[in-house]
């Protein structure tokens, strides 16, 4: 069978956890309008018939303003190493600008086939305009393939998956076929509880806000969850709360809907927020939330 690892790269907010998605057929990465909402490696396996491909989702490469934003960048152009293939998302609605260029030149380098995927084709209503822009992107460089979608839209989502067998190599399935991602349960549960806030937010929220689960009970008809929020300052800790703690009720009630389906079970969960200044300058919370791996 054709296996190998795909590396998911671009600038933040052009739709790479919503392909991983579509690609997997299920809900795997949280998605937000917010920059910076994937902070971890997610490896998402898809399997059929005749393949089994390991995607890695990766946070949005950007110029970094704090430590946390160095720490993700570097985590994004590391899991671009040892793959098979990188799938390399534009925002087409945007254009290709000097973000995308400046992650060109860094991939590039790595000798490995790289996918062009033009991502939003649904928002564009010119077609003709659309052919021009791929045929100035062609001499930018020899990609691989040059595939336009819609990771929304799930617009030919199996060509990238047909095109991608023609790269793999033939070799002996990794996974077995019932794993669907390396990340735990509990990892899943707290990145829906975060979407829900950065949904809720909008902009009053900055993305450093992070959640994570301090206790989880599974009992045979249901499962007692207990999710903390860690932000950094009392007036976002205020907001999340929200009057007479209105909006925290909210986001408890909306990631409890995504959290049963994901889990088959009905769930009571519980959520509070804790106020913890400058946590991203302490490698122990780096540890805890997953953002650093242990040496």
């Amino acid at each position: 069978m054709k296996c190998g690892f795909v590396s998911l790269v671009g600038r933040p907010n052009v739709g790479k956890s919503t392909l991983l998605n579509s690609l997997l057929g299920m809900k795997l990465a949280i998605t937000s309008h917010v920059r910076g909402t994937t902070r971890n490696i997610i490896q998402g396996i898809y399997n059929d018939k005749d393949s089994q491909i390991i995607f890695v989702d990766t946070p949005g490469i950007h110029k970094p303003t704090h430590k946390l934003g160095n720490l993700l960048n570097q985590k994004a152009y590391h899991h671009t190493e040892n793959v098979d293939v990188i799938l390399f998302l534009v925002d087409i609605e945007k254009g290709f600008g000097t973000g995308d260029q400046f992650i060109l030149d860094r991939i590039k380098e790595k000798n490995i086939p790289i996918f062009l995927l033009l991502n939003k084709i649904d928002q564009i209503k010119d077609k003709k305009k659309l052919l021009q822009e791929i045929n100035q992107l062609k001499e930018k460089y020899a990609f691989a393939e040059i595939i336009p979608i819609s990771a929304k839209k799930k617009d030919n989502i199996e060509v990238v998956i047909a095109c991608l067998k023609k790269y793999l190599n033939e070799m002996d399935a990794i996974y077995d076929e019932e794993e669907l991602t390396n990340v735990s349960t509990r990892f899943l549960v707290a990145e829906l509880v975060r979407e829900k806030i950065l949904k809720l937010t909008r902009d009053e929220i900055p993305h450093t806000v992070a959640c994570y689960v301090e206790n989880y009970e599974e009992e045979k008809d249901f499962v007692h969850i207990q999710v903390l929020i860690v932000v950094e300052r009392d007036n976002i800790k205020k907001i999340i709360i929200g009057k007479n703690g209105s909006l925290l009720k909210e986001v408890g009630q909306k990631a409890r809907v995504d959290i049963e389906k994901l889990l088959g079970k009905k769930v009571f969960l519980e959520t509070y927020v804790k106020t913890l200044k400058n946590w991203r300058d302490q490698e122990k919370y780096f540890l805890e939330l997953g953002l650093k791996e242990e040496e």
